[in-house]
């Protein structure tokens, strides 16, 4: 009899838990209506991008996904990571940044893809 009670007991501590766990998820998920609103916060871009590219700029942001023209070189910011036309992964890299040559890739810190 008192091992039914042990077990009814930690049964039932174990079901309070898991309710109290439920509703402290429950309210972390809810946004309350006088919640304050911000504004996304300005991007800290490091190069502004001209209208169109000129001889001087080492690097351009791309437009709708891909590289300009005169800017072929794919470079990834996280991984720090550029690649060229005709490299394995150049087809499915989504660029953050283009470069017109990988001399000034690797001058702003990037090493090229492993081929």
């Amino acid at each position: 009899m008192m091992r039914w009670l042990r077990r009814l007991f930690w049964l039932g501590l174990l079901a309070a838990a898991g309710c109290a766990a439920y509703r402290a998820l429950a309210r972390r998920q809810a946004t309350p209506a006088s919640a304050p609103q911000w504004s996304p916060a300005p991007s800290a871009a490091p190069h502004k991008q001209p209208d169109a590219p000129t001889a001087t700029d080492r690097w351009v942001l791309p437009v709708d996904g891909e590289c300009p023209s005169g800017y072929p070189i794919k470079a990834n910011e996280s991984s720090k990571i550029f690649h060229v036309p005709g490299g394995r992964s150049y087809a499915r890299t989504i660029p953050e940044r283009c470069y017109a040559n990988a001399d000034d890739a690797v001058a702003d810190g990037y090493r090229a893809a492993k081929a």
